[in-house]
């Protein structure tokens, strides 16, 4: 596979470890790709194969970001800091 103009951004989310920047990655990746998929959409370009990239990018962003969100919240509720 050729890499996408927006893959890096979305690899970095994948990869990163620290849940503290996570919400932050996934952010700047969904960013990149809404911004590809609407060059697309402009001037009818990629391929296919880019397309579903895209929208399998876009699937993973979503799982990664509600797992983000969850991790925060648990850890900025009144309970796990009672407990810190």
């Amino acid at each position: 596979m050729d890499t996408y103009s927006w893959f890096e951004s979305y690899k970095a989310a994948l990869l990163e470890t620290d849940w503290t920047k996570m919400q932050a990655r996934v952010q700047a990746a969904r960013q990149n790709i809404h911004e590809r998929k609407r060059l697309l959409a402009e001037d009818h370009g990629g391929t296919p194969e880019e397309r579903q990239a895209l929208e399998d990018a876009i699937n993973g962003l979503r799982v990664l970001g509600n797992e983000a969100a969850d991790w925060q919240n648990q850890h900025n509720s009144p309970t796990t800091k009672a407990s810190a």
